[in-house]
């Protein structure tokens, strides 16, 4: 894979931007990653928005053969890669929390955001990536930062370099059904929400059950009153037990 990465000092958002590239035409390892994004956003058009130099923002495009349902694979290949970039240069080994975020405790110290550009004979998927290296984003959210966590300070270029280097041996991984399988696995022990008791808070109800697994989409398996149902999408809040009704 070769990683072509355009650098902004100021920029809407990385993934409005590599979107309307992907649109365009451009090929698969296309990267963007500002300083500053006027219009950051996360999961269901939240604003994110974080001083300048202070996070690693970025976007990556990717044109793996999968079907619709199977994207999704694409996020988590992104999300693993960052929790090993992580890992090598700060020591800190955040669990993951389906669909998109990266937890130290239940701090959330790096978000995702996966997009499907329809192209006309292709999908491909942009994921969006913030990871709080000096601050800790957001004040609505519980999170925290590198800086925070372990006294390390980052750079986000550094930081940006070894998560392409990690990714650049999970993307490999989608292209085969055998390799998919490894990335799931990978992703199931990466998961603080399995076996949790969860709130899925989808567009007109919240389901409540235990996170049971992943399936082969890297879709979540929630056990409802007793039956699996899968999920593709929700926001998920994982239920401590003192606050079990």
């Amino acid at each position: 894979m070769i990683w072509r990465v355009e650098h902004f000092k100021e920029v809407d958002s990385t993934n409005s931007w590599l979107a309307r590239e992907a649109k365009g035409g451009a090929p698969e390892g296309r990267v963007a990653y500002a300083d500053y994004q006027s219009a950051g956003r996360g999961r269901l058009d939240r604003s994110w928005v974080a001083p300048p130099g202070t996070s690693l923002l970025c976007s990556i495009l990717l044109r793996p053969p999968l079907e619709a349902r199977e994207l999704y694979l694409a996020v988590a290949a992104v999300a693993l890669s960052a929790r090993a970039a992580l890992v090598r240069l700060s020591g800190v080994r955040p669990s993951l929390k389906w669909p998109n975020d990266l937890l130290v405790g239940d701090q959330k110290i790096a978000g995702l955001l996966g997009e499907v550009v329809v192209g006309d004979d292709d999908l491909s998927v942009v994921v969006g990536i913030g990871i709080n290296l000096m601050n800790a984003g957001p004040k609505n959210v519980r999170a925290t930062s590198v800086l925070d966590v372990t006294g390390v300070t980052i750079t986000p270029r550094a930081l940006l370099d070894i998560l392409l280097e990690e990714l650049e041996v999970r993307r490999a991984l989608l292209d085969s059904a055998e390799g998919r399988e490894t990335l799931r696995l990978e992703y199931e022990g990466a998961l603080s929400t399995l076996g949790s008791f969860v709130n899925i808070e989808l567009a007109n109800r919240v389901e409540s059950g235990v996170a049971r697994g992943i399936d082969s989409s890297g879709q979540l398996e929630v056990e409802v009153d007793g039956a699996m149902i899968v999920f593709n999408a929700g926001d998920v809040v994982h239920v401590r037990p003192g606050e079990l009704s």
